[in-house]
Formats: C-alpha cells, structure tokens, sequence
C-alpha cells in the first residue's frame, strides 16, 4: 500500500488544474505585455485569473499580485510594512513565535537594519489572542503579521479578532494564509487583513506560482526590478500556465471546500483517536480549532527520523514538522514554543490528509504507527531507562 500523507509540504496537481495549464500553454503562449493578438489573448487570460482568485478572496482583483509562491509574499508583505512604518518614524513589528520561516528569517533581517522584533509567546495549543496582540501594540507598531493556521500543528488563529484589533490601532496587517488558503473560507474585507499571501501547491496547484493580497491604499515595496508587470511591483514575465492552473485549483478547492473539510475532519479525528492510544503519546495543536486534515503527534522515546524512514518503508509518507526545515536535526521551533521539552520534539510526526485519502488508509496508519513506535522504543537505552524508572515520563 502507498499512502501519500505529507499534503501540508505539497499537493498533488488536481487533474482541473493540470488541464488548464497545458491548454494554456498550447494555446495562449503569447507575452501578456505585447500588443499583437496572442498576447492581449494571455493578457486577458491573466485578468480572469486575477478576477477569480479576487472574488474568492473578498478582495479587489487590482489588490492581487502573481508572486512565486508563499515565501517571496511573505517577504514582500513584511519589508512592505517595514519600510511604510519606517517612514513615520514607527519601527515595532510583532508576530509570534511559531510563524513560517518565511516570516521569521525575513523579520531577523529586519532586526539588523534596526527594526524591534517582539515575537508572542502562544499557549500549549499554539495560540495567540488578539488580546496578547492588543496588548503588545505601541504608538511606533508598524505591522502585525500573525499566521492563519499553523503548517506543523495545524492550530487555526483568531484572524479576524486580530484584524479587528489592528484596524481599530490604525496598524498594517499581515496574515501567512498558505495553510489556509483553499482550506479555510477567507474573507479579506470582513476579517480586515491588509495583506495575505497564499501558495498554489498547497491546494492542489502548481509549485512556483503564488499571489499576496495587498489592501488598496498601501504602497508595495518591489523585491524585483526590471518591468511593469504586475503594476509595477513585480518585474518579469508572468508565468501564466501556473497562475491558470493556481486559480482553476483555487477555484475547484474552494467549490468543494466544505464537503472536503466534511471528510477529511472525519479520517482526522479518526487518527487522532487511533494513535492516542499509543502510550506516552500527546497531540499537538487544538483538538477542534485546527486544519480539517493535520494531525501533528509526539511519541516519548524516539526519534521522528527513524519513525518517517520505517513508515515510508511500510508505504507511509509523512514527515516530522515543515517541509522546509526538514533536513534538520533541531527540533521544531514550533513544538518548543508549545513547551514540549527538547527530547519529546524529537519524536514529533505530521500526518497531512487531502481528499484523496481514504478511511482504508487511516486505519492501515493507525495499525502500522503503534507497530514501528513499540519497535524503536525496544531498541532505545532512553525508552528502557524510562520504563526501569531511572528517568521519569515526560508525557
């Protein structure tokens, strides 16, 4: 059995999508800047992308900028905020201990050309109250930029209480939504979000195509030079067979987001109940206010490598928190900000379910998990000294 379980890393293309992309590519190749009528045909192919990815946003089409992905509208979104905060003299940026990389190595850039980082703690269950962020607000705040759901614990944030409270201080808004997007219904303009990026293979599109959000009024600092694309704020070509394929998967996602969410709560809640059950387990993240499809876990006494390599060679693939610091030995800088201790982050698992998925194959899991974790733990010298009571459980 192969049973693809890692879909907070990526998706895999939706067969809408895919279509849509290669009849693109085979029948609008032209540049949308040129004149001729090949190009004004990919020109007005790149406007209905934007209108449709617009209105399922609650936003503007002109408030959307193709970007390539999650990352670079991250990026754009912060230093955005930062320069606009710089020029009134305001300099304070807040965010949270458990955002994406993306975010925390952008603000760590902004720390060394004199910006004041203040990153939130959140509760065990990785929250961040708008509260916390009311509280946190000064008269030299230029940004906020909370996540809409966490990538490895898969907890939901208060967005539009956040909002609400940012707005009400005359503060820039900014929300990572890659989690989200395509899985959560979003409205921009009711939960007043001044800007918010999004990925496309997060939700069954292409790899390297994305778009960021950017309320209109606020004046978007270039990352790239070179063109007038994207009104100026985003040089380069269009890669227009990825933004049609991003936003007939955003399209498709958010037709079939209710029924999909129906499901995939279920096989989660299904999972969660199934690898409970494993002693000196823990869940990580709400049990409830969290993505249809995460299931985050820790088992004591193992280490998370040995755990995804067993798995896959029992047809499982998974992985132990974000794709992208997967490569890594240290542990989850989200799992710490929960307070788990070092030795029990180690033994993390991400279990990520799409609507490919079937109950079938969470019950094959819920069989294999207990399987490999009861074996590593028989070859640990950490698990014996912890059954003999040399070392006391952590959980």
């Amino acid at each position: 059995m192969h049973i693809y379980a890692d879909n907070a890393a990526t998706t895999k293309i939706s067969k809408a999508a895919r279509d849509a992309m290669i009849e693109c590519m085979d029948s609008c190749y032209g540049n949308p800047s040129s004149l001729h009528s090949d190009g004004q045909l990919a020109a007005e192919k790149l406007v209905a992308a934007r209108e449709s990815m617009a209105k399922l946003l609650g936003a503007n089409p002109n408030e959307i900028y193709f970007t390539s992905g999650g990352s670079e509208s991250d990026n754009q979104a912060l230093i955005t905020g930062a320069n606009l905060g710089a020029k009134k003299g305001k300099k304070h940026i807040i965010s949270t201990k458990i955002e994406h990389h993306a975010v925390l190595h952008t603000l760590n850039k902004l720390k060394k050309q004199g910006f004041e980082i203040e990153l939130l703690d959140v509760d065990k269950n990785g929250f961040v109250t708008a509260d916390a962020v009311e509280a946190a607000i000064r008269e030299d705040t230029a940004l906020v930029s909370v996540m809409f759901a966490n990538n490895e614990i898969g907890t939901i944030e208060p967005i539009a209480e956040i909002g609400a409270v940012c707005r009400r201080h005359g503060v820039l808004f900014h929300t990572d939504a890659v989690q989200a997007a395509g899985h959560l219904h979003i409205d921009v303009a009711a939960m007043n979000i001044d800007m918010l990026s999004l990925s496309a293979h997060k939700f069954h599109g292409p790899k390297g195509v994305g778009a960021l959000y950017c309320r209109k009024g606020i004046f978007l600092s270039n990352l790239i030079e070179g063109g007038a694309q994207e009104r100026g704020k985003r040089a380069g070509t269009e890669n227009l067979p990825a933004i049609v394929g991003m936003a007939k998967a955003f399209e498709e996602a958010c037709a079939n987001m209710d029924t999909t969410a129906k499901k995939l709560t279920s096989m989660r809640d299904r999972l969660i109940e199934g690898l409970s059950a494993i002693p000196h387990s823990v869940l990580n993240g709400d049990k409830v206010a969290r993505l249809p499809g995460n299931v985050n876990m820790c088992f004591e006494g193992i280490e998370g490598e040995s755990l995804l390599l067993l798995l896959d060679m029992n047809g499982i693939e998974a992985s132990s928190g974000s794709a992208c610091t997967s490569g890594s030995l240290d542990p989850s800088h989200v799992l710490l900000a929960i307070g788990l201790p070092h030795e029990v982050a180690h033994g993390s698992l991400r279990l990520t379910l799409s609507e490919e998925n079937t109950p079938e194959e969470v019950e094959y899991i819920i069989k294999k998990v207990p399987e490999i974790v009861g074996y590593l733990r028989n070859m640990s010298p950490v698990w014996d000294e912890l059954e003999k009571g040399e070392r006391k459980h952590v959980i």
